[in-house]
């Protein structure tokens, strides 16, 4: 049974860190270079991480530098970089690509805080599913006679309490990013 509940904690875990990579790629109106992580670069046939391929840094709140190590990606990245849901256009002057964010309006701060409300409430219901999983796995165990009414009880309220610090934790994020993203 302890075994489950570990199995549990871990899945939790997991679910409560994809939120936080979720969070990183949503920009706040200053430049970070984790909004490129999701994008993939053509290299040599294949698609390649952005990060693999170029040097990201930010020279100014608001700019993002990308530096291919190989110029010949240039377009390659301004491509990827147009085609990616990100809404910005890069601007090239040979050896490097820069990526100025504008400042976001209200009612774009407003949109993105709803989103991110969104994903985490998306977060909270995979949490409790986990918890539903792990509640059935325990009353199997319960009716094949491997534990006890006692252990099914200690084992229920086990899993009650991680969920609930699970739940807890992602809101904790969700009202971090939200703050983040509306304070100008």
């Amino acid at each position: 049974m302890n075994e489950k509940i570990n199995v549990c904690e871990e899945k939790m875990e997991k679910t409560l860190n994809a939120l936080i990579n979720e969070y990183q790629s949503i920009r706040a109106g200053r430049a970070n270079p984790h909004v490129l992580d999701k994008i993939k670069v053509e290299y040599y046939g294949t698609p390649t991480p952005m990060q693999q391929v170029a040097n990201i840094s930010v020279p100014e709140p608001r700019i993002l530098q990308i530096q291919p190590w190989d110029k010949s990606l240039i377009k390659e990245i301004e491509k990827a970089i147009n085609m990616s849901d990100l809404g910005i256009n890069p601007s090239n002057d040979g050896t490097v690509i820069r990526l100025i964010f504008p400042e976001l309006t209200e009612a774009r701060r407003k949109e993105l805080a709803k989103d991110v409300k969104k994903k985490g409430d998306a977060a909270k219901v995979a949490v409790r599913n986990i918890r539903r999983d792990t509640m059935d796995a325990i009353k199997k165990m319960q009716k094949a006679g491997d534990i006890s009414e006692d252990e099914l009880k200690v084992g229920e309220d086990k899993v009650q309490k991680k969920t609930d610090t699970y739940v807890a934790k992602v809101d904790k994020e969700v009202e971090k990013k939200s703050k983040e993203i509306l304070t100008v």
